[in-house]
């Protein structure tokens, strides 16, 4: 393995993030697919109406996986949820946790669309435990299909080190789509104002902050992984989106305090949410639009 060349895709959005955890490896730009989201359409309506740049978008990514595949003589593609990486002359893994999309009235399509993509590939690879009493993503990740599946526990870039006394008593992790990112940030930073407690942000974007803030709060933009992982040990609670990433970095440094607030309209959060609530006891606060 130690032999191996590995070449990343990167997107605008995840080049920051990828540049900062390996930036002795080589990289690559694909087309991002670029999910527009909205106030008042659900997330599902919204992939709906917009299907066909997105099929453009999958076609295109073909194109050009062939083209990286020649260039850098790629062996395996491995594609974290994205439906155009895959060719028949190597062998191609596609990572999801969700092999059961929840969309609402829109679940029955949304499946089979995903399901045709997903056959595609020569392995699947599930992000989360095996046994129903161990899952994080419940009925997202059952398998029920798909034949060469592999569930491979949980991912985290976060590490655990040693905890020291709660430097926050309410960390908020502001992930996630805008503008509702920005809305959700807004309502938190005026209720931070109002309060006494010891409230860090970490804003997940490095747009200026245009809100006033008390000095009680701490406002951080994008924290390398370390300093993250320090962040969440030392916080006593967690505010934060239901994402999938976010459950299996608080699973991952073991902490059991938070408060999940889902993105409206987008079903998968909001569907953890209330598993998380079921299983593990989890807070959950709607956020208004």
């Amino acid at each position: 393995m130690q032999d191996n060349v590995v070449v990343l895709g990167v997107t605008p959005s995840t080049a920051l993030i990828f540049n900062e955890e390996f930036p002795s490896l080589k990289k690559v730009n694909v087309e991002p697919y670029n999910i527009r989201y909205s106030h008042t359409v659900p997330l599902s309506m919204k992939l709906l109406l917009d299907a066909s740049r997105i099929f453009r978008v999958i076609k295109k990514e073909r194109l050009q996986l062939q083209k990286i595949i020649k260039e850098h003589q790629i062996d395996v593609v491995i594609s974290d949820n994205r439906f155009g990486m895959y060719e028949k002359s190597v062998h191609c893994i596609y990572i999801t946790h969700q092999l059961n999309i929840q969309a609402g009235l829109f679940s029955e399509i949304a499946n089979k669309v995903h399901h045709h993509f997903i056959k595609q590939f020569n392995e699947v690879w599930i992000p989360d435990f095996e046994e129903d009493s161990k899952s994080l993503a419940g009925k997202l990740s059952r398998n029920i299909i798909h034949q060469n599946v592999k569930y491979i526990g949980t991912l985290s870039r976060l590490s655990m080190i040693d905890k020291s006394e709660n430097q926050y008593d309410y960390l908020c992790l502001l992930s996630g789509p805008e503008p509702l990112r920005n809305d959700l940030e807004k309502a938190l930073i005026k209720k931070a104002n109002q309060s006494d407690k010891r409230i860090c942000f970490v804003r997940g974007t490095t747009k200026e902050l245009k809100s006033f803030i008390n000095k009680n709060v701490t406002v951080l933009d994008m924290p390398p992984a370390k300093e993250l992982s320090q962040l969440i040990l030392n916080s006593a609670t967690i505010v934060c989106r239901s994402g999938y990433s976010t459950l299996m970095d608080l699973q991952h440094l073991q902490k059991k305090n938070y408060i999940f607030v889902p993105t409206p309209g987008q079903d998968e959060q909001e569907y953890l949410a209330k598993y998380w609530n079921e299983k593990f006891e989890a807070k959950v606060v709607q956020q208004k639009i």
